[in-house]
């Protein structure tokens, strides 16, 4: 039988490749989520069969981050306690700064789930472009919520105040807290969660666009970034297929420069328009912008993740490396723990 030649990166196209990292990633953070379970459970005492902790779940703790990233700038200390959140956090920030939100386009497990159901919503027809004042007000949210961590973080906790939180017992378990959280869901947080995922399918981004502040500021981050997708009006002909291939809802064939905080970097509208080089990925400012390989967005962020990581692992900045006695100890009295 004939052998199937396999596709190359260049022959996948920015879709597919887009797709490809992102929900490997998805998967990745579902394993990890199942064996933090098991982790926790063996914590909590419900079974003696230990397995070790994922450090990759502290990206789930983005406020605890924000604290040990003021806390590294102020003082120089690295957190820890949650080693890995303030080095997911870091990847993040420069992969915003370098690459757009190529974070969300690629690697958050959240942006992949908006993912997929704005794509079921477009295969059941009932996605509703919002207009642009409501695109508009839609955004807000999160940059209240961001303005509100800023304000109780970044200006009113003390260095002596960070020290402190990280310190106490509810800081040390609080992956677990989050975990029992969600797995005692009570009827109203079932209802928000209902409701984004309602939302999702009727709007694309409508969590990231909306309400995520991480998001947020890594758009405001993104401001700086040299790399944006560029259309040529001359050959664009307003078929509306990369609008309505942008998970988030941007307006790509009205726009020169696609360089606004809600640009992922997935570059689903590259691999949506028909007309080739009508949309590009460019590298640089203004008229010494080049024309850039459409993969950089995806390997920029692959590379950015990988070398932090090797670097985190190396200089014992990921694995907290507490003892199970220890960790079992923390976790007795955790229900009884409260934010201090």
């Amino acid at each position: 039988m004939p052998q199937k030649d396999i596709p190359s990166f260049s022959q996948l196209g920015p879709s597919r490749v887009h797709r490809l990292v992102q929900y490997a990633f998805l998967l990745f953070f579902i394993y990890a989520g199942v064996r933090f379970y098991f982790y926790a459970m063996w914590a909590l005492g419900e079974t003696q069969s230990f397995v070790s902790r994922p450090a990759s779940v502290e990206a789930f703790l983005p406020i605890g981050a924000l604290m040990s990233f003021k806390r590294l700038i102020l003082t120089g200390r690295f957190d820890p306690v949650h080693p890995a959140g303030l080095t997911i956090f870091l990847m993040a920030m420069i992969t915003a700064l370098l690459f757009r939100k190529g974070f969300c386009g690629h690697l958050c497990p959240v942006g992949a789930l908006s993912g997929l159901l704005h794509r079921l919503g477009r295969l059941l027809g009932i996605v509703r472009p919002l207009p642009r004042w409501a695109a508009l007000v839609l955004t807000v949210p999160k940059y209240l919520l961001l303005a509100f961590f800023v304000k109780i973080v970044l200006l009113d906790m003390s260095v002596p105040a960070l020290e402190a939180f990280s310190r106490t017992g509810y800081y040390r378990v609080a992956d677990t807290k989050m975990l029992l959280f969600f797995l005692s869901a009570s009827p109203t947080l079932l209802l928000i969660l209902g409701a984004l995922a309602l939302g999702s399918l009727l709007v694309p981004g409508f969590w990231c666009r909306g309400f995520c502040p991480y998001g947020a500021l890594l758009g405001i981050v993104a401001l700086f970034s040299p790399t944006a997708v560029r259309r040529d009006p001359e050959t664009c002909i307003s078929c509306g297929r990369c609008d309505r291939a942008c998970p988030s809802g941007i307006r790509v064939q009205t726009k020169k420069c696609v360089s606004g905080p809600e640009c992922v970097g997935c570059g689903e509208c590259l691999g949506a328009c028909p007309v080739p080089n009508c949309l590009s990925l460019r590298l640089g400012w203004g008229r010494a912008a080049r024309k850039a390989p459409w993969g950089l967005w995806a390997a920029g962020c692959l590379c950015t993740v990988f070398l932090l990581y090797f670097w985190a692992a190396a200089s014992g900045h990921w694995n907290n490396n507490v003892p199970p006695d220890v960790v079992r100890a923390e976790h007795r009295e955790i229900r009884s723990l409260q934010h201090p």
